[in-house]
């Protein structure tokens, strides 16, 4: 009952966000969970997503007792026949008996080859870290040593990589100088087996950005989106599947210095999940609202669904796929920092009104 409510509620409260529109899209709820039963560290943050095959999905995490800690590690559990399995550590930061550092931002990706990849950071912070590697050709039921990613790559920084037709896979990063105050996103490039890495610059002229996020178009156009310090989410365009870039620009979204994530749909529709708010006095006051949109465009956005909508509180750094079997919509985000939320959602096009074909004897007036 409670889903139900939860459900009418929020496409009634954003229906009038529809603006224009005169078919608006309104997502079904299909499931709304914890991942963890119980949580397995008091603190847990940063959490990706993978579809497996077979109805199966994989969700990853850094979780410890506070993030920025040594005791910080890589979590993973499995969703088999719609329901979660216990959680377990993956991976961890310790160099030698004397000396450990916290993990950061796990990011799943599996290739079209069917190769599951594990990427995260391992570092004191964002401003020092580096970037680390694991691989599965089981679908994680083992997996091969952690590796340091070449020098100068850091991999995918929050979001997952898009894997183009001739098998390179686009990873999209960014860095933080050491004083913090310039953030820069950039792409990184791989063969289909994540070797023979190179960097893409992207010019970022005076805006503030990182974790940026890829959606494609048609005729080798690709779209980032980006989280920053200008109030809005930030966007760059590619024209050549992401060979080079144009400027960055402001979107219409608004930032509270908080990520996003985006994926484009079968149905060609593009979905950004991100928190609709403008920052506070503090970094978590804007993180307490978690929104849905879609766009034909990536230009014009419209806001369908709310994950959350309260006046405090942290849901934040969502994570969004969709399974090839069902067309289903996967978004997983931070609760709070206690726990990682699973929804589950439809996301259709309207469907167009029928036209009644007039016949002879419509067309007759009576006289």
């Amino acid at each position: 009952m409670r889903r139900s409510l939860f459900c009418l509620s929020t496409a009634l409260s954003l229906l009038c966000l529809q603006g224009r529109a005169q078919q608006p899209i309104v997502p079904r709820l299909e499931r709304r969970v914890m991942i963890m039963e119980t949580p397995v560290t008091t603190n847990c943050h940063a959490s990706t997503i993978v579809a497996l095959g077979k109805g199966k999905l994989m969700a990853s995490w850094f979780g410890g007792s506070r993030e920025g800690n040594k005791d910080v590690s890589i979590w993973i559990a499995v969703n088999e026949n719609g329901k979660w399995g216990e959680a377990r550590e993956i991976a961890n930061g310790v160099i030698n008996d004397t000396l450990r550092y916290p993990c950061w931002n796990p990011v799943l990706f599996k290739t079209k080859a069917g190769k599951l990849f594990l990427y995260y950071k391992v570092g004191p912070n964002p401003r020092l870290w580096w970037g680390m590697m694991m691989s599965s050709s089981n679908n994680g039921k083992t997996w091969s040593a952690p590796e340091k990613l070449p020098q100068g790559m850091l991999g995918p920084i929050k979001n997952k990589p898009l894997q183009l037709a001739n098998g390179d896979i686009l990873y999209p990063s960014s860095t933080e100088s050491a004083d913090n105050k310039r953030w820069h996103i950039h792409l990184e490039r791989s063969d289909r087996n994540a070797r023979n890495w190179t960097r893409i610059p992207i010019n970022n002229d005076t805006f503030g950005v990182i974790q940026p996020s890829i959606l494609r178009y048609p005729h080798d156009s690709l779209q980032l989106l980006c989280r920053s310090r200008n109030n809005t989410v930030v966007q760059a365009w590619s024209k050549d599947n992401g060979h080079t870039w144009g400027p960055l620009s402001p979107t219409d979204l608004p930032n509270p210095n908080a990520g996003t994530d985006a994926v484009t749909l079968k149905n060609g529709l593009k979905v950004i999940v991100y928190n609709p708010l403008l920052p506070g006095n503090e970094w978590w006051e804007g993180r307490s609202r978690l929104y849905v949109a879609v766009s034909e465009n990536g230009g014009n956005w419209q806001n369908v669904f709310a994950l959350e909508d309260e006046k405090k509180g942290e849901y934040s750094y969502p994570a969004v796929i969709q399974t090839p079997e069902d067309d289903a919509v996967h978004i997983t985000y931070t609760a709070d920092r206690k726990n990682i939320r699973h929804v589950v959602l439809q996301i259709n096009r309207p469907e167009k009104p029928e036209v009644k074909k007039e016949t002879e004897n419509e067309n007759v007036e009576e006289e």
